[in-house]
């Protein structure tokens, strides 16, 4: 753990120069000029968990677009915003609407008075819906990065298993439409339930459960973090986020040797039975 520690502090410089270089491509690409990741924290420890600083007139959902791209960046762990200057951090009260959250209600809403249909019997989408799947995938751009799920619903008329295979196909094509409008497919999973979940207060048989629903799920962790969803105050995310890369190489070595110890130690208890037999 020593020897890791060593290196990571004494070679930090070395290897955070290409996620440097690596965030500062991925901040050109998405035009964030003025925004600069940072790779040591508050004690100038380095770290590959960058703390974003500028940008300070950016949108929250172009903060959560830059900060993803940042993230995905190779080698590079999570990192958060730096808070905007004039505007301290404050506790979440539950006021600021998360931004995976409102591409939810906002898809949502549209699809409670209007469906995406389909031909009868056929994964084939009607024309007629082609406007709402235009409205439902420039609500679900804001939100790229995460996970979208789209699942396909069937009424318990039938076959059930036709079903399934039916509402599968469904979400298949949904997905698939989602792609042709600008939507990352990477990021979009189709699963058909055929009649298992019916809507509440209605009947399994009732043809209103033939419908196609949207849920966006983060791809790291349900709660999203300040990279993520930055709150609108610009608030820093916690100070444990940003793992020096001395304790990361330190903990990483003594891991290593941990699994090589006891490789080495089955071996010769291997080595020791044989000899007895």
């Amino acid at each position: 753990c020593a020897l890791g520690a060593a290196a990571g502090q004494g070679a930090g410089a070395a290897l955070v120069a290409p996620l440097q270089t690596r965030a500062t491509q991925a901040l050109a690409q998405q035009g964030a000029r003025g925004v600069l990741a940072h790779f040591t924290d508050e004690h100038g420890w380095y770290t590959r968990h960058p703390l974003l600083t500028g940008g300070e007139r950016l949108s929250d959902a172009a903060r959560v677009r830059v900060g993803s791209a940042v993230e995905q960046a190779i080698g590079t762990g999570g990192g958060h915003w730096a808070p905007r200057p004039g505007s301290p951090a404050k506790a979440d009260t539950g006021d600021e609407q998360d931004p995976m959250l409102a591409c939810q209600s906002t898809v949502e809403a549209m699809l409670k008075t209007r469906s995406i249909r389909f031909a009868e019997g056929s994964a084939s989408i009607d024309p007629a819906s082609r406007g709402l799947l235009d409205e439902v995938a420039a609500a679900l751009r804001p939100c790229a990065g995460s996970i979208i799920a789209v699942v396909g619903h069937t009424d318990a008329k039938g076959d059930e298993a036709a079903n399934l295979a039916l509402s599968q196909a469904r979400s298949i094509a949904v997905r698939n439409a989602l792609g042709a409008r600008g939507i990352d497919l990477a990021g979009v999973r189709a699963k058909g339930v055929g009649s298992s979940r019916p809507l509440r207060g209605l009947d399994a048989d009732d043809p209103a459960n033939r419908r196609i629903e949207f849920s966006l799920i983060a791809p790291v962790s349900v709660a999203p973090t300040v990279v993520d969803a930055p709150l609108a105050s610009g608030a820093s995310g916690p100070a444990g986020a940003m793992m020096p890369l001395w304790l990361e190489l330190g903990v990483l070595a003594g891991l290593i040797y941990g699994l090589a110890a006891g490789a080495a130690w089955g071996v010769r208890r291997a080595m020791a039975a044989r000899k007895e037999a």
